[in-house]
């Protein structure tokens, strides 16, 4: 895997499709398609169309509709270059050789066509966990994420690594992930520390957490 963070990201060693434009915009050349967020679009020049991009599947549409995770995509085909940004959050750019990636859903820029994706649940987190469902994404190609303020990179095999479950950007494919929970009798009377779950993470690779918990979910009336 290729990425700045890396210190391995040599253009010249990998094809040109996905560039930084600058910090919160990314530029992509096409005439090849790419998968990206819908709305993300910000310019374009030459000629292009924008399309709903469907589930790819019963099952991926399924595991949508249940955990509420997956960016809703669009693909957009043509010639000439297209500009993708988002909320002007910071984007960061990995070069897949044949390897998967995990990313929080809300994080998810862009990616090549040529890429599989899929859904998968934290493993001790139900639907009623608040969201631990991610996107996984194979192969070889480009992937662009973006991230609130700059982010951290954890090696997961220095030490035990957690993570908050809305803070924790993308992280090694294979990496073990659970849950850890740290709830205390006095969460139940207002003396909680606003921390109770976190994600776990074991094995050899890197973790990519930003520095923000995402925007405030609104409560249910």
């Amino acid at each position: 895997m290729r990425s700045s963070f890396f210190g391995n990201l040599d253009i010249s060693q990998v094809p040109a499709n996905f560039a930084l434009q600058n910090a919160k915009m990314l530029r992509v050349r096409l005439p090849q398609e790419v998968l990206a967020r819908q709305g993300s679009m910000v310019a374009f020049q030459g000629q292009m169309s924008f399309d709903h991009e469907g589930s790819g599947g019963v099952g991926k549409l399924l595991k949508k509709v249940v955990t509420g995770e997956g960016v809703p995509l669009m693909r957009v085909r043509g010639e000439g270059m297209l500009y993708l940004a988002h909320n002007a959050d910071d984007i960061h750019l990995f070069y897949l050789e044949n390897e998967g990636i995990t990313v929080n859903g809300r994080n998810l820029l862009a990616f090549e066509p040529q890429l599989g994706w899929d859904i998968g649940r934290v493993q001790g987190a139900g639907v009623a966990a608040g969201g631990l469902f991610n996107t996984t994404v194979t192969g070889t190609g480009w992937v662009a994420v973006t991230a609130h303020g700059t982010p951290v990179m954890l090696d997961a095999g220095q030490a035990p690594t957690f993570a908050d479950g809305q803070s924790a950007i993308c992280w090694s494919a294979h990496l073990g992930v659970g849950v850890n929970r740290t709830f205390k009798a006095g969460a139940l009377i207002g003396r909680g520390s606003g921390e109770a779950m976190q994600l776990a993470f074991q094995g050899q690779g890197f973790v990519l957490v930003q520095a923000s918990e995402g925007p405030p979910v609104p409560s249910a009336s």
